[in-house]
């Protein structure tokens, strides 16, 4: 699974990288590492990995988002997606994305996500971070 993982991972990173790709990093009880690519003006699906664990017990998620609205500071999204391994189940993530700066390559995040559990073990997951775009020009 570890293989798998770090594969998809990686391939998805190196196939986007010079386009408008993000990569973020989440803080929070379930801490993670995200890769996604825009689609047009709203649509970014996510591919994220736990970082807070050792190999054996990393989860993955893939989070499929929607922009709802937007403006030259922020982004604020809602999406749906599926998590494995660790919590497997049906996330919903909600969040605001922030670049306070005036070049837009870097900014901050938050996010809600309740993680709906296949097997009746749901919980809400709470985060922040860092985010950076690889900005065409």
């Amino acid at each position: 699974m570890k293989k798998i993982v770090l594969l998809a991972f990686f391939g998805l990173f190196s196939l986007t990288v010079f386009s408008q790709t993000t990569i973020t990093f989440h803080q929070s009880n379930l801490p993670f590492i995200g890769v996604n690519y825009q689609f047009g003006e709203r649509f970014i699906p996510e591919f994220r990995v736990g970082t807070d664990s050792y190999f054996e017990n990393m989860s993955a998620e893939l989070a499929a988002n929607y922009i709802f609205k937007k403006t030259d500071r922020f982004e604020f999204y809602g999406g749906a997606g599926l998590r494995v391994r660790s919590f497997d189940g049906v996330v919903v993530p909600i969040g605001l994305n922030i670049y306070p700066f005036e070049q837009k390559d870097f900014g901050f995040h938050i996010e809600g996500a309740p993680i709906i559990g296949f097997n009746d073990d749901s919980i809400f997951r709470g985060s922040f971070g860092l985010r950076y775009r690889f900005v065409k020009n």
